[in-house]
């Protein structure tokens, strides 16, 4: 790549220079989250402190991804612990929701989409677990921007707009179409029952929201709108602790959320990638972004065959990310033609056990039978420790309803779901759906043996989010880029064939890039074969953000994505 006309850029394109800091660093998708999560550190709190503030300010500063009336990961590196964990936040499908009660589809907007939310259980336990100041302390940023406001940006005021029954809905209206009029650019966005749903919080823990006044009230408004959602659904909800999912990348190990997280996806592709020399294909030529679409479309395939929640369904994740079984799936790439019509492979074939007969699976191509939008944040604090979040509500604003009086705008995470018997992910009342959230962590070795971080990083964006973070991972590692060159660069995303996560699931097959990339790259893709469709100059898909930690001292480089309203914050 040419970086001659971005300022910033030494070896790619930048136009911004990473933050530069040594005691900290926050990377948001909105300034005032950052900085919610920035005065937690300068308070004293820790890595896990500052997560918790960043978290609920992003539910007034950027309703459009992020509520906790929705769900998430929690990626957390306590560096005393020598382990990365993750909390997943993920809720279940209501008890009464089936297929058949959606036979004339998944309604995007209103309660009927919604499932139930578990940001919350997942951010009390974390903080319950490893944080050092108080919730109230924690949770002060926040309610400070429910009560004085958040000015609306010119990005939020178009998107809201687009969305009617943010203004229609009784209990929407008055957040974002104060007397009918939608918020205008700089206009102050309010929500005072917000604020007095975040003291409960601070107050009660995570009993006010899964079996306490909220639970209740959450319960009654789904009730009274023709809802699935109910206090019993609130109340069985139970967070989990997981141990994240591994790859060694040319030495380094990188960590992910496992299933019900799509975040194997990403490993699997590092994996194909990792067949194949960077050097002889260079950053961002047509080589090198025909190699990662390949083998994004091999790890893609395998998703649609076997990934769902790991409690109903048996996930083959041993045999996706053995080291033999992927190099068998980057030997079917071509480096010169794009695939067509590709299948998963047998990674069942790869492992040691078979599957287990009283969960569902899928092996030998049959399915046997049992017995974005969303947002990412990035926080490393003064002693090494780091949490890597995504949590979302699914679509732009979610369900565009807030629960009867509680300020929480709710989730349309139903759209999900698959809704026909022969996939893998097929709607089963109270079962986790598949997720495309990714929080990733990259180590200059296993933690376990003393590996330093080296990375955080993630984006939201549905399906695109394991592509964009290929993208960051092989930028950094693979041609030395900084964080801000890595995410300012060109960008791709792949649409394939019967993988679309969002109902109704769309087949497009289209490979969509930034005019940035050049020419040369563009035609070069097309020549392969690829279904080449402009975006623009800045039009990629996601939001990313990243922070680099340099191994010899410690300090800090953070970047946020120009494509969006994300901002970087450094101490």
């Amino acid at each position: 790549m040419d970086s001659s006309y971005s300022p910033h850029g030494l070896i790619g394109v930048a136009y911004r220079p990473p933050k530069i800091g040594s005691k900290g660093a926050i990377v948001a998708n909105h300034t005032m989250a950052a900085q919610a999560g920035m005065r937690i550190l300068h308070q004293g709190g820790n890595a896990v402190d500052a997560a918790i503030a960043v978290a609920f300010a992003l539910g007034p500063a950027e309703p459009q991804g992020s509520s906790i009336g929705g769900d998430g990961f929690v990626m957390v590196h306590m560096a005393a612990n020598r382990k990365v964990e993750v909390v997943n936040g993920t809720g279940a499908a209501p008890l009464a929701a089936t297929a058949a009660r959606y036979s004339d589809g998944i309604p995007i907007t209103g309660i009927l989409g919604t499932s139930v939310p578990g940001i919350v259980d997942a951010l009390l336990a974390a903080h319950g677990k490893y944080g050092t100041l108080s919730l109230a302390q924690c949770l002060e940023p926040a309610i400070e921007l429910c009560e004085d406001g958040v000015p609306v940006s010119d990005f939020q005021s178009r998107m809201a707009e687009q969305n009617p029954v943010l203004r229609s809905s009784s209990t929407s209206g008055p957040v974002f179409a104060p007397n009918g009029h939608w918020l205008k650019p700089g206009e102050l966005r309010r929500n005072p029952d917000l604020a007095r749903t975040y003291r409960l919080i601070a107050e009660q823990g995570r009993d006010a929201f899964y079996v306490g006044d909220l639970a209740r009230a959450i319960a009654r408004y789904s009730e009274e709108n023709g809802g699935l959602l109910t206090y019993e659904d609130l109340e069985r909800h139970r967070v989990e602790w997981q141990e994240a999912v591994t790859i060694n990348y040319r030495g380094r190990t990188v960590y992910e959320a496992p299933p019900n997280s799509s975040g194997h996806v990403l490993l699997q592709e590092l994996g194909m990638f990792e067949q194949f020399d960077p050097q002889k294909y260079g950053y961002m030529t047509a080589g090198s972004v025909h190699l990662m679409v390949e083998a994004k479309k091999l790890a893609f395939a395998d998703r649609e065959a076997y990934l769902a929640d790991p409690n109903y369904v048996d996930v083959p994740i041993e045999g996706l990310l053995n080291s033999d079984y992927l190099a068998e799936r980057a030997r079917l790439i071509d480096p010169e033609r794009a695939a067509e019509n590709l299948v998963e492979g047998d990674p069942w074939a790869f492992m040691d056990r078979s599957p287990d007969a009283a969960k569902k699976h899928r092996k030998g191509g049959r399915l046997h039978g049992a017995g974005s939008d969303t947002t990412h944040f990035c926080v490393v604090d003064r002693w090494g420790n780091s949490v890597g979040e995504l949590q979302s509500i699914q679509t732009m604003f979610g369900s565009c309803v807030i629960a009867g009086s509680t300020g929480i705008l709710l989730n349309n995470r139903m759209t999900y779901w698959h809704l026909d018997p022969d996939h893998i992910d097929y709607l089963n009342p109270g079962q986790r759906v598949r997720h495309t959230m990714n929080p990733v962590m990259v180590f200059s070795a296993p933690v376990e043996q003393g590996g330093r971080l080296e990375l955080v990083c993630g984006t939201p964006g549905a399906d695109t989010q394991v592509q964009t973070n290929m993208q960051l991972v092989t930028g950094i590692f693979d041609y030395g880029l900084n964080v801000a060159e890595a995410i300012d660069g060109p960008r791709w995303t792949h649409n394939q064939p019967g993988t679309g996560s969002a109902y109704p699931h769309p087949d497009t097959n289209s490979l969509q890039i930034e005019d940035r990339a050049g020419e040369a790259v563009i035609e070069g893709l097309a020549r392969r074969g690829h279904p080449v469709e402009s975006t623009g100059m800045w039009g990629g898909a996601g939001s990313a953000g990243a922070i680099q930690v340099n191994l010899e001292n410690g300090t800090l480089f953070a970047a946020s994505d120009p494509r969006r309203e994300g901002d970087a914050l450094v101490w």
